[in-house]
């Protein structure tokens, strides 16, 4: 049954198989809390109050709500598809609702520390060298996702347009363009890549034996670029992401243009950069203006 679940998020609901693995890994996790509570992974059998045990203790062993609900969600998608398919007649997780979790503002890199990790990597004359500057620049200039640099190709790339062809989530596509800067590190990294690796793939970013790049690879080489100039805690892809997307609101860009930019499928996942632009217009602010911290004393 479970099985079958699994091939119809993948097969026909196209989901990546990262969620379908996480998803599989939900549904055991519940069977073994069923399993230590003395009951059957039977669905037509369980109640609404043993998923609620099961999130309550998920939540008193420390979980964060965030992955409480994407549980819940592995539920919900689990019992939906047994509803469609006939097998239960009752979906016990219909009246469950998500769990609260606090809101987090993005991080972000400032452009004064960009400008600085690119003054530390201008050597292009080695290949892993250039690959590296062109891979921090591509997430900055573009703010795609670590999945989609990594499954970038050569015939995605459009110099006469300069745009880019990425497909996203749920192999939804959508076009990029780019700045000539970033025109001139993808043709200086494919020059150096042809010239000194025997490429074995069609995809652009490759390693130095000509095979495709993996994530902890990719992680990898943003942190260590980017930790060397910044204070984030956190110095991933995804950090560069969110970067791009402030960089180009606090420049004035319309939010409906950085969601499609995004690849985002509604607007609620944009509108939490414009607290990040707010955030900084208001320290702006207080950093500027006379009266915004102290008053005048009138009275004494």
């Amino acid at each position: 049954m479970i099985d079958s679940f699994l091939q119809y998020l993948q097969y026909e609901k196209s989901y990546s198989s990262h969620t379908v693995s996480s998803y599989h890994s939900d549904l055991l996790q519940f069977q073994e809390f069923l399993k230590q509570s003395h009951q059957e992974f039977i669905p037509q059998n369980i109640q609404s109050e043993t998923i609620r045990s099961w999130l309550m203790e998920l939540r008193d062993s420390g979980i964060s709500a965030r992955t409480v609900n994407r549980k819940l969600s592995a539920l919900k998608s689990f019992y939906h598809f047994l509803l469609k398919q006939g097998r239960v007649t009752i979906d016990p997780t219909a009246k469950i609702n998500s769990q609260k979790k606090s809101k987090k503002l993005p991080s972000f890199f400032s452009e004064k520390e960009l400008d600085q990790a690119f003054a530390n990597t201008k050597n292009c004359s080695n290949f892993e060298a250039c690959r590296n500057e062109a891979i921090i620049e591509t997430f900055y200039q573009t703010g795609i996702r670590l999945s989609e640099l990594i499954n970038l190709k050569d015939t995605d790339i459009d110099f006469h347009r300069n745009t880019i062809r990425v497909f996203g989530k749920r192999s939804k596509e959508r076009i990029v363009p780019f700045g000539e800067s970033l025109k001139n590190f993808f043709q200086t990294y494919i020059e150096q890549r042809n010239q000194q690796t025997e490429r074995s793939t069609p995809y652009l970013y490759v390693r130095t034996n000509g095979e495709k790049l993996y994530p902890k690879l990719v992680y990898r080489i943003v942190h260590d670029t980017m930790s060397a100039v910044s204070t984030q805690r956190k110095c991933s892809p995804h950090v560069l992401r969110h970067t791009f997307a402030t960089t180009l609101l606090n420049h004035g860009a319309d939010i409906n243009a950085v969601k499609k930019l995004l690849g985002h499928a509604n607007l609620a996942a944009t509108e939490v950069y414009t607290h990040t632009t707010f955030e900084q217009l208001q320290h702006i602010y207080e950093q500027a203006h006379p009266r915004a911290k102290k008053r005048r004393n009138y009275g004494n």
